[in-house]
């Protein structure tokens, strides 16, 4: 019987072991490490240049308010799933399989509602996911303060 104190700090430990490390969210029941651009040159720059994006990695933009928002693919080599979230982490609004843009004018791809997080993805994993309009997202170590 001595065992079953151990018991709840190994299950402590394992929840610890779990919990991501830097900055993740977790949508559809999937976590993504992010990298995270809260800073005007941060969210210009996006996921620019980029030749691969690993299947549980994405970007986290943030946002100073909750606004319409746009985004466009220039000098952007992989395709992306762009999803759009309200200041309550509810899904608004996505864009699938987003394709990259080479050209000097790129098309803009809309929010329909008013966003403050806009999480970019690989392409295909919200369809993956069978992510809708009204998913949740959860943020881990992640600072949501705009910096300047």
């Amino acid at each position: 019987m001595r065992f079953f104190p151990y018991l709840g700090l190994c299950l402590l430990a394992l929840l610890a072991a779990c919990r991501p490390q830097g900055p993740a969210v977790e949508i559809g029941g999937q976590q993504f490490a992010v990298e995270i651009a809260d800073t005007d040159a941060k969210r210009q720059k996006g996921l620019m240049f980029r030749t691969h994006l690993a299947d549980d990695h994405g970007m986290l933009f943030i946002f100073p308010d909750q606004s319409l928002r746009a985004f466009w693919m220039k000098n952007t080599r992989i395709p992306l799933d762009i999803l759009y979230f309200n200041r309550d982490l509810e899904l608004v609004d996505l864009q699938h399989d987003v394709p990259p843009c080479h050209r000097h004018q790129c098309p803009s791809y809309p929010s329909a509602r008013p966003a403050r997080y806009v999480l970019e993805l690989k392409a295909g994993t919200a369809q993956r996911l069978g992510l809708k309009p009204g998913d949740r997202l959860k943020l881990f170590n992640i600072d949501t303060q705009v910096r300047y």
